[in-house]
């Protein structure tokens, strides 16, 4: 949703941006292709989840587990994280984690703010379980092992060294690598950015218009 409500540049409905996303949804559906979507930062978000869920709970002092139940209605589907309620579709909070890649980018939130298409995923969320306020939250959390290492795999290379053993700099640089990887030594309630978002109606009924139209443009490919 955050793709396809970017707002065109000329009097056209939609932007280069939500026309390249529609396409891709269009191939995806038709031909079963889809783009090769991995890269370190997703890798991390997938791989470390549990991880940023049992941080936001012990600062929350809540126990959250994973929603695994995608619902829909007319308009989306979709898969909120967490939730506090009786159930996903009678939810009072919708809660989404982002799982910072590393500290740099964990406090680039605070210099950048909130990435605009977080807010209407939160309100397709809202819209699909009525909850009536939303937190996305940011959280810095340890690496896998995995990605670690491959790290120091693409230094490796990237350096050219023959010996990684007796090289220094290489040792220096998997060292800073190691640093930059894990955050056991920094306090939990410093290791999470939270923003508030409150049910916006005007922007749901805004977002039912453009999925309709986003159809509209579908059928005539």
């Amino acid at each position: 949703m955050g793709l396809v409500m970017t707002e065109s540049r000329t009097k056209e409905t939609f932007g280069e941006t939500a026309k390249a996303h529609l396409v891709e949804c269009y191939i995806n559906q038709k031909y079963g292709r889809y783009k090769d979507l991995t890269n370190k930062y997703l890798e991390k978000g997938t791989m470390a989840e549990e991880d940023s869920i049992d941080l936001y709970s012990m600062v929350k002092k809540k126990m959250y587990a994973k929603n695994k139940e995608m619902i829909t209605n007319d308009w989306f589907c979709g898969t909120p994280d967490l939730y506090e309620g009786p159930s996903i579709r009678e939810a009072t909070l919708i809660v989404d984690l982002k799982t910072s890649w590393d500290i740099f980018t964990f406090f680039g939130v605070m210099v950048k703010g909130m990435d605009k298409r977080y807010f209407w995923q939160l309100q397709a969320y809202m819209d699909l379980t009525g909850a009536k306020v939303s937190k996305l939250v940011y959280c810095l959390v340890n690496t896998p092992y995995k990605l670690v290492e491959d790290e120091k795999k693409k230094t490796l290379w990237k350096m050219g060294v023959i010996d990684p053993e007796t090289d220094e700099l290489y040792q220096t640089a998997c060292n800073e690598i190691e640093k930059n990887s894990y955050y056991d030594d920094i306090p939990m309630e410093e290791r999470y950015i939270e923003f508030t978002i409150e049910r916006d109606q005007d922007a749901i009924d805004k977002m039912h218009e453009r999925v309709e139209l986003c159809r509209e443009f579908l059928n005539q490919i």
